[in-house]
C-alpha cells in the first residue's frame, strides 16, 4: 500500500503492488509471498478486482453491496459482491460496451449501450432482450417517472424507448448535429445533453420542448485559457435542484447556476485533455473531476485544489463510494484503482478495517512517494550546475520546480559543497552544546493555585522522563500542559483543603513529603522575589537515602494512619468541649409556636420524635415500626422477601371509628330491649 501526500492531504493507495498470476498454484503463490516483500505487504481489498486488457466503465449500485466494471479483451461486465469481498459473477458480451446503466437497487436489471448500436438488457439470469437504435450512440440516461430511455450519439435526434410499452416513442429534434453526454436532473426530472459544439440543450420531458441553452463555449473561454479548436461538451452532472457541473474536451470544468447563463467559477486543468468524469463530495463542497491523467478535488465556491491524484496509467472513468472517502477508477491497464481517503469520508461498513489500519500508519509514518525524490527549483539547479538537465528524464515538472532523485541530488550537491561537512559537524557540536544547557535547573514558574500539587506533577515528570530514556518508551503527556486541566490551576474553587478529614486519612504520608515541598516552594518563591538564576541544583540527599527513606515510609505507612486518627479524634473533642462551653453561656429564650387548624397540641415530644425519624435512615426506621407491628417482613419461596405495611390511622379517622363503635353499640342495646318487650307481651305479662 503506497501512501501519498499532497496539501496535507494523505491519499492511501489500496491496489498498489504486484498482482499474482491466476493459473499459479497455491503452494507457489504462498512460495512468492515468502520471498518477495511487495507481495507479502499488498493489500487485495476485493478479490481479483482486476480487467483481463482494459477496463472502461465502474458504477455502484443504490444498495452499495455491488460494484459492476465493462471492460475489454474480450467486451465482458464482471460484478463484485462487497459483502464477499470477491467476484459474484462475469458476462460475456457481442461487443465492446461504450455506457452501462444500474436500473435497480441491486444487480437485477442493467441496460449495456454497446458499439454496435446494439443496446442490451440483463436480468437477474443473465441476457434478456436485446434491440437497436438507428444511429451509433455515445450516452443514455433512463427518466424513472415514465420509464423512457433517452438516447444521444451521432445525430441531431434524442431517441426515446418506452421499458413500460416496449416500444419506441417519438424522438426529440435538436439544433446540434451530434450529442456527446446526457443526464437527467434527479429532482425535477429536467433532460439536459451536451453538444460537439459545445452548447448544452436543456429539455422537459412532460412537454418535450426546449427550455434552456447554455453556451459553454463561449463561457470556457478566459484570460488565462488557452484553447486550440471548438471546445465540446464531454461531461455533464447534476446536483440537486438548481447546480449543474459540464466538462469540455478543452479541459474546463464550469459550475452553473440554472437560474443563470453565465458560470459561477471555470476551473481549468491545464492539460488540454477531455474531461471524462465530475464527481460531487457533499461533506466538504468539493467536485472531483478527472481528464485522462489527473484527478482533481477542488472547492466549489473558491476553486481552491484541495488535493489531485496522478496514476501511472490513463483513466477511463472515476466512481465515489457514496458517503465514504473511497474512490475507483477504470483504467487503461487490467488492474482497477481503489483509493482511501480518510478527509473526505470514513471506509464503508464493509471495509471498516481501513479506518485502523490507516490510524495505526499515521501513528508510525513510513516512507511516502515523494520520499525518493527531491524537489528543487530552476534556481536551485543552477547552483548545484545541474540546468542542463532540463528536459531530459532526469527531471519531472511538477508545479513551479522538478522532481529529481534524491542520490543524484545528494551527489550534485557534495560536488558543489565540497565543505558540507564542516557545517553538518559545527551543527552537531551546536546541537550537543544544548542538549547539555537543557540538563540545566531552570527556574519553575509555578501556578497561582494548588502550588504543592503542581510541584509534584513537575518532580513525577522528571522521573517519568528518566525511566523512559532508560526503557526507551515514549513520554505521556503532562497535566500541567493538558487544557483540560487548565482551570485546576487557575480557579481558587478547586484549592485542595489539606486539613480536611479525608485528605488526611487518604493521604498519611503528606505530611512528610509536604515539607520537602514546602521548603522547595519557599526556595523558588525567594528566586522568583529575587530574579535569580541558579546554575546548580539544590542539595539534597541521594538517591540511595530516598529509595530508603520511601522504603521506611511504607513500613510506617499503618503507624501515619494511627496518629491521623488520634489526632481527629482529639480535634473532635475539643470541638465538642467548645459547643458545650457556648449551649452554657448562651441565655435560654421563650419561644411561642403556632398550631394549624385541626390540629391538636400534645407535646413538644412528638414533634421532636417526628424529626428524629425523619433524620434517621430508612433502615433504621423499617426496623423500629417492624417492632411496633406497623411492618411485617417475610421471605417467600423464590428467595426474595415481602414486606407488608400497617399505615397509622389520622387523629380525625380514630375519632370516625370511635363514633361509629359507639352507634354500633347503642343499636345492640336498641335491638336487645326491643326483644325483650316482645316476649313479654306474648307471655300475658301486664306492663308496670
Amino acid at each position: 500500500m503506497q501512501v501519498s501526500s499532497l496539501n496535507e492531504v494523505k491519499i492511501y493507495s489500496l491496489s498498489a503492488g504486484r498482482s499474482l498470476p491466476e493459473w499459479l498454484s497455491d503452494r507457489k503463490k504462498r512460495a512468492l509471498q515468502k520471498k518477495d516483500v511487495d507481495i507479502r505487504r499488498r493489500i487485495e481489498l476485493i478479490q481479483d478486482f482486476e480487467m483481463p486488457t482494459v477496463s472502461t466503465k465502474i458504477k455502484v449500485s443504490r444498495d452499495g453491496q455491488y460494484i459492476m466494471a465493462v471492460g475489454t479483451y474480450k467486451p465482458r461486465v464482471r460484478c463484485f459482491d462487497t459483502y464477499q469481498l470477491s467476484q459474484k459473477f462475469e458476462r460475456c458480451l457481442d461487443s465492446e460496451v461504450v455506457t452501462f446503466e444500474i436500473l435497480s437497487d441491486d444487480y437485477s436489471k442493467i441496460v449495456f449501450l454497446q458499439c454496435g448500436r446494439f443496446v442490451e438488457f440483463h436480468s437477474q439470469h443473465g441476457h434478456y432482450y436485446k434491440t437497436r437504435i438507428p444511429k451509433f450512440g455515445r450516452d443514455f440516461s433512463y427518466h424513472y417517472p415514465s420509464c423512457d430511455l433517452y438516447f444521444v450519439g451521432a445525430s441531431s435526434e434524442v431517441y426515446r424507448l418506452n421499458l413500460e410499452q416496449g416500444r419506441f416513442l417519438n424522438s426529440l429534434q435538436t439544433e446540434a448535429s451530434e450529442s456527446n453526454v446526457c443526464d437527467i436532473n434527479p429532482v425535477h426530472f429536467l433532460f439536459a445533453m451536451g453538444t460537439a459544439e459545445g452548447k448544452v440543450e436543456c429539455w422537459d420531458p412532460r412537454t418535450r420542448n426546449r427550455v434552456g441553452l447554455l453556451d459553454c463555449a463561449l463561457s470556457s473561454v478566459t484570460a488565462d485559457t488557452e484553447i486550440e479548436g471548438l471546445p465540446s461538451i464531454s461531461a455533464l452532472k447534476f446536483d440537486g435542484a438548481l447546480n449543474m457541473a459540464v466538462g469540455t474536451s478543452t479541459g474546463q470544468v464550469l459550475l452553473y447556476d440554472l437560474r443563470s447563463s453565465n458560470p459561477l467559477i471555470v476551473k481549468d486543468h491545464h492539460y488540454g485533455l477531455p474531461i471524462k468524469s465530475i464527481q460531487f463530495q457533499h461533506q466538504l463542497d468539493l467536485i472531483i473531476s478527472a481528464d485522462s491523467r489527473i484527478i482533481k478535488m477542488w472547492n466549489r465556491d473558491t476553486g481552491k485544489i484541495f488535493t489531485s491524484m496522478e496514476p501511472e496509467h490513463d483513466i477511463n472513468d472515476v466512481c465515489l463510494y457514496p458517503n465514504s472517502g473511497m474512490l475507483m477508477t477504470a483504467n487503461e491497464a487490467p488492474k482497477m484503482n481503489i483509493y482511501y481517503i480518510p478527509v473526505l469520508g470514513p471506509a464503508p461498513k464493509w471495509c471498516s478495517f481501513l479506518d485502523n489500519l490507516t490510524e495505526e500508519l499515521e501513528e508510525n509514518p513510513e516512507s511516502t512517494v515523494y520520499d525518493d525524490y527531491k524537489f528543487v527549483t530552476r534556481k536551485d539547479l543552477e547552483n548545484l550546475g545541474l540546468a542542463h538537465l532540463i528536459g531530459s528524464s532526469l527531471l519531472r515538472a511538477y508545479m513551479h520546480g522538478f522532481f529529481m532523485d534524491i542520490r543524484l541530488y545528494h551527489k550534485a550537491k557534495t560536488m558543489a559543497n565540497p565543505f558540507a561537512y564542516e557545517e553538518y559537524r559545527r551543527e552537531k557540536i551546536r546541537q550537543k552544546i544544548e542538549e547539555t544547557r537543557a540538563q540545566r535547573v531552570q527556574l519553575k514558574k509555578l501556578p497561582k493555585v494548588n502550588k504543592e500539587l503542581a510541584l509534584k506533577l513537575i518532580e513525577e515528570e522528571g522521573e517519568e522522563q528518566q525511566f523512559s530514556k532508560k526503557r526507551k518508551q515514549k513520554n505521556l503527556p503532562s497535566l500541567l500542559k493538558d487544557d483540560r486541566f487548565k482551570v485546576m490551576f487557575e480557579n481558587p474553587d478547586f484549592q485542595v483543603d489539606e486539613q480536611s478529614e479525608e485528605f488526611r486519612l487518604l493521604n498519611p504520608l503528606v505530611s512528610k513529603i509536604s515539607e520537602k515541598r514546602k521548603r522547595k516552594l519557599k526556595i523558588l518563591e525567594e528566586l522568583e522575589a529575587q530574579g535569580q538564576e541558579e546554575e546548580e541544583e539544590p542539595e539534597g540527599k541521594a538517591s540511595d537515602a530516598e529509595s530508603s527513606e520511601s522504603s521506611d515510609d511504607e513500613k510506617g505507612w499503618v503507624e501515619e494512619v494511627r496518629k491521623q486518627r488520634k489526632l481527629l479524634r482529639q480535634e473532635e473533642k475539643l470541638k465538642r468541649q467548645e459547643r458545650l462551653k457556648e449551649d452554657q453561656q448562651t441565655l435560654l429564650k421563650p419561644q411561642f409556636f403556632e398550631i394549624k387548624e385541626g390540629e391538636e397540641f400534645r407535646s413538644f415530644k412528638d414533634s421532636a420524635k417526628k424529626q428524629k425519624l425523619m433524620k434517621k435512615t430508612l433502615e433504621d426506621r423499617l426496623k423500629l415500626e417492624e417492632k411496633l407491628g406497623t411492618l411485617n417482613v417475610s421471605d417467600t419461596t423464590v428467595g426474595s422477601k415481602q414486606a407488608t405495611f400497617k399505615l397509622k390511622k389520622s387523629e380525625q379517622q380514630r375519632k370516625q371509628q370511635e363514633a361509629e363503635k359507639q352507634h354500633r353499640q347503642e343499636r345492640k342495646t336498641l335491638r336487645r330491649s326491643a326483644s325483650h318487650l316482645k316476649s313479654r307481651r306474648g307471655r300475658g305479662r301486664p306492663f308496670h
